[in-house]
């Protein structure tokens, strides 16, 4: 169970969503890394954010690989690509094995919780009784406290980074601008692979400005010349990262996943969003990002306060959102301190 290399596993029978609809056939591509121990206790899965996929080591350097924090070489970690993307999981541009069509614009709503659904189903593929740790940030972050509701003797340790309990007006409001520029675009209702593509650029250029701060645009971004009519660099760095954004993603997988990260609410149907953390059992650590303005602090120390016995850290940071990728230092002292107590590797 030692690989690199992505593996595909396909659940055994058709997934029920949580709106009704049925997925008749859900495969999903996954990662693992590192070998399990005798025990079966040195589990590491991690969720994974919006349009990022299964290879943790390729998006979290620092964190995750050889000499990090959590090195394949004392860890089985796992990191599976989310119901709804386009990385190997069923999505969009799936065909429908009874049409043989992919839906494309027509695919299913789904929710966080048909993504956990998803994941446990290849949990139990892959015969793990437990997670040591169940870590992720963003989207990954709604997916682990979700889980960790659901299941709460699954996990020994939780890490939720830069996430949320419920989604909020302002993220709901933030998606919702994104979805209109790509229907903006008359070719998302083409359902084509490249259907969306500029509306999927100007979308990307919005988020960013969820995911970053004033400061590190300021930073990064501030012209050195004071002659510039046009063509500035913020200008040209949005635009850069929409293009980029298009070559590896679609527009239909963007608004299938920003349309279930909408749908995260924990108390959904659980009396309150206090009663659904308060089943949470895990050893959790719950880290904010000062300058973070898509989840604000006061989203993980909501998070900190319901589940019971949970330490919440604080980052300060330049790079408002996208820190939780980027503060890897930061995060792994934070780590170190949070497992100091019950566990040395």
């Amino acid at each position: 169970m030692s690989d690199s290399e992505p593996h595909l596993f396909q659940l055994p029978r058709p997934l029920r969503l949580e709106s009704g609809h049925t997925l008749p056939r859900v495969e999903v591509t996954y990662h693992t890394y590192g070998r399990l121990n005798p025990g079966r206790d040195n589990v590491v899965w991690v969720c994974h954010a919006l349009t990022a996929n299964a290879d943790v080591l390729s998006w979290w350097p620092g964190l995750f690989g050889a000499g990090c924090y959590f090195d394949p070489a004392d860890w089985f970690i796992v990191c599976a690509n989310v119901l709804g993307s386009c990385y190997g999981t069923t999505g969009p541009l799936t065909p429908d094995p009874l049409t043989e069509q992919a839906p494309y614009q027509h695919f299913p709503l789904l929710t966080i919780r048909d993504m956990v659904a998803a994941h446990e189903a290849l949990r139990e593929h892959l015969a793990l009784p437990s997670i040591h740790t169940l870590m992720g940030g963003s989207l990954g972050g709604q997916q682990a406290v979700e889980w960790a509701v659901q299941r709460p003797k699954l996990c020994e340790n939780l890490v939720l980074l830069a996430t949320n309990a419920r989604h909020s007006a302002w993220g709901i409001a933030f998606n919702e601008a994104q979805r209109l520029a790509i229907f903006a675009d008359p070719t998302y209702e083409l359902a084509t692979p490249a259907g969306g593509a500029a509306g999927l650029r100007a979308a990307r250029a919005v988020a960013l400005l969820s995911y970053r701060s004033y400061d590190a645009y300021g930073r990064t971004q501030t012209d050195s010349h004071d002659t510039k009519l046009t063509d500035y660099l913020a200008s040209s760095y949005q635009r850069y990262q929409g293009d980029k954004l298009v070559r590896r993603f679609n527009a239909y997988s963007y608004v299938t996943l920003s349309r279930a990260m909408d749908s995260h609410h924990v108390g959904r149907g659980r009396g309150s969003v206090p009663a659904a953390l308060g089943r949470i059992r895990a050893r959790t650590l719950v880290i904010g990002i000062s300058s973070d303005v898509l989840f604000p602090t006061a989203e993980q120390q909501q998070l900190a306060r319901y589940i019971p016995g949970a330490t919440y850290a604080e980052m300060d940071s330049h790079y408002g959102h996208d820190g939780f990728l980027i503060e890897t230092v930061q995060i792994t002292h934070l780590l170190e301190r949070f497992y100091l107590p019950s566990y040395v590797h």
